[in-house]
């Protein structure tokens, strides 16, 4: 039998052409989905290359990386984390998708355990379906968003292994393909490249702020700028460059045998500055010692051992001798919080150069102040000479030959005016030499002499005047420093009884040192009382006693009160 033309065969050829035709369309219409999403993809990955190449933040690189893996495979959480230095642990980690309640909640970044470990082990893309079924999974901390598929990839920088990417959570529920791999391992080499651009333009920027630092410090020093403001902007510089949360330059106090925190800059600085830290088996007494520094990933217990406050909070930690050898002054210490990225070994060497500068710059400082010093207490001592050769000298002349004068003289008148002449030149011989014994001094602001004014300028306001002071001999030199309390004691007691009682408009303060040490100090009050109280008499009286000499009291010729002590001076 055949089939006639218009039957139900011809129908049937005509329509497996038809069916042939709507396959392969609808391949070809797959197919160029595919090449669109695969041109898409493309375009996306260039841009991707694009961002990231055109940074040179390193901070701002890394989380464009970690965004732009995240968007081109379509995961919903996305990380970079960092390895160190040692390949062994993550110290940063770089996170999108997920918000900063989510982050605070989870608490702190991952170490590097678990399957975020095994990449840092062997750096090699990874992709899992369910992530949670791996034998080196750890599972999740609490308050952790739920994670299943999984993709992980080195990123390379050179030859180094710099981090990981790890992206999670694909949309749709399904699993990563190997076309993810591809895309995120071809954007993890050209992250590569933008890392290292990052981190030589970071390092040269670096550089130039160190040497700008060192450069300020080294000015100032050697202009003239107070040692304690130079240390203040030496641990000021040191935190900023270090990027740091805490600096602290501790100079060594060679008389206590300790190290004395002279500048802290930063979180806690309040706390320590001015604190005493242990130089016997501490960390500062070792990198003080050895000249070598110290870097430590959390260095709170070994900063607790040499005397920090519990307070204060100490992570990473990285502690420079200021100075090596003989020059060597202290130690320069950068402290970063608990939690925080530990410091490099690039950011060891530059603190090194720093304090190496800053050392030899404060060495230099102290050498032009000695200078400055010496050729000041030459000066002193040629200006004492010239007072004591020329001008004592004719004043003393002149008051020989008024002296002389006055027994030629026949009119009282005349006899008594030469005697006031006279009078007032031994007066002023006495306020020159004072003078020159000041001059001669060492200049310290703490001497005896210096205490001495100081003391009587503060009685001033209880006595409502200021009483004349005279002093006389080698107030700061011959005098030991027991008798020297003792003498402030009695003047302030005798200063202190003038005020209360004495009802004085005047009073004279008068110490002279040869063979031993007098104190007489004059008001022209109303006298001693006949029945008061004598306490203050008696302790000064004693205090003469203690020193082996003696102490008397008399009035005033024309009203008021003398008041004498006196002691020897002690041998050597």
């Amino acid at each position: 039998m055949t089939d006639e033309p218009g039957s139900g065969g011809d129908k049937a050829r005509l329509i497996l052409p038809q069916l042939q035709l709507d396959d392969l369309l609808a391949e070809l219409q797959t197919r160029l989905e595919a090449a669109r999403s695969t041109r898409d993809r493309v375009h996306a990955l260039l841009e991707a290359v694009v961002s990231i190449g055109g940074e040179l933040d390193l901070e701002t690189v890394l989380r464009r990386i970690t965004e732009a893996a995240t968007t081109l495979v379509d995961a919903r959480y996305g990380a970079l984390g960092v390895i160190d230095e040692g390949g062994e642990r993550l110290v940063q980690f770089v996170t999108a998708g997920v918000s900063d309640e989510e982050i605070a909640a989870i608490g702190h970044w991952p170490h590097g355990h678990g399957i975020l470990g095994l990449l840092i082990k062997d750096p090699r893309p990874l992709r899992l379906a369910d992530l949670t079924e791996h034998a080196e999974s750890y599972g999740f901390p609490a308050h952790h968003p739920p994670m299943r598929t999984f993709l992980g990839v080195p990123l390379r920088v050179r030859d180094e292994v710099f981090g990981n990417l790890y992206l999670t959570e694909k949309a749709g529920g399904g699993a990563f393909e190997e076309e993810d791999e591809v895309v995120v391992t071809a954007l993890a080499t050209a992250a590569g490249v933008a890392i290292e651009n990052a981190r030589l333009y970071q390092e040269a920027r670096r550089r130039e702020r160190w040497l700008e630092a060192s450069a300020e410090v080294s000015t100032r020093l050697l202009s003239g700028t107070d040692t304690h403001q130079v240390t203040s902007l030496v641990a000021e510089r040191a935190r900023q460059v270090s990027d740091a949360g805490l600096a602290t330059v501790a100079l060594i106090d060679e008389a206590g045998g300790e190290f004395l925190v002279e500048a802290a800059d930063g979180s806690d600085a309040g706390l320590v500055r001015g604190i005493r830290l242990s130089r016997g088996h501490s960390i500062a007494g070792k990198v003080f010692e050895e000249g070598a520094s110290l870097r430590l990933a959390d260095g709170a217990e070994a900063v607790r051992e040499a005397g920090m406050p519990v307070e204060v909070e100490i992570g990473p930690l990285l502690m420079v001798p200021l100075g090596v050898g003989s020059s060597a002054r202290g130690v320069l210490t950068v402290v970063n919080a608990p939690g925080e990225p530990a410091f490099s070994e690039r950011t060891q060497r530059l603190l090194e150069a720093f304090a190496g500068q800053a050392a030899v710059a404060l060495e230099l400082a102290e050498r032009r102040r000695d200078a400055e010093r010496l050729t000041l207490l030459e000066d002193r001592d040629r200006i004492a000479k010239d007072l004591h050769d020329t001008v004592i000298q004719r004043l003393f002349a002149t008051a020989m030959t008024l002296m002389a004068a006055i027994k030629m003289t026949q009119k009282r008148e005349v006899a008594v005016r030469v005697q006031r002449a006279v009078d007032d030149l031994d007066d002023t011989i006495r306020q020159i030499r004072s003078s020159i014994f000041a001059l001669q001094a060492t200049g310290d602001e703490e001497s005896l002499r210096s205490r001495v004014r100081a003391l009587v300028d503060s009685a001033a306001e209880q006595l409502g005047f200021s009483p004349s002071v005279r002093l006389d001999g080698l107030l700061d030199t011959a005098v030991d420093d027991d008798t020297g309390e003792q003498l402030l004691a009695v003047v302030r007691e005798a200063l202190s009884n003038v005020a209360r009682h004495a009802q004085a408009g005047q009073a004279v303060v008068a110490i002279d040192v040869g063979d031993e040490v007098t104190l007489r100090v004059e008001d022209d009050g109303v006298g001693i009382g006949e029945g008061g109280r004598r306490s203050g008499l008696r302790n000064m009286s004693e205090r003469a006693e203690a020193c082996g000499g003696s102490f008397s009291t008399r009035r005033r010729p024309g009203g008021g009160t003398i008041l004498v002590w006196r002691v020897p001076l002690k041998d050597g």
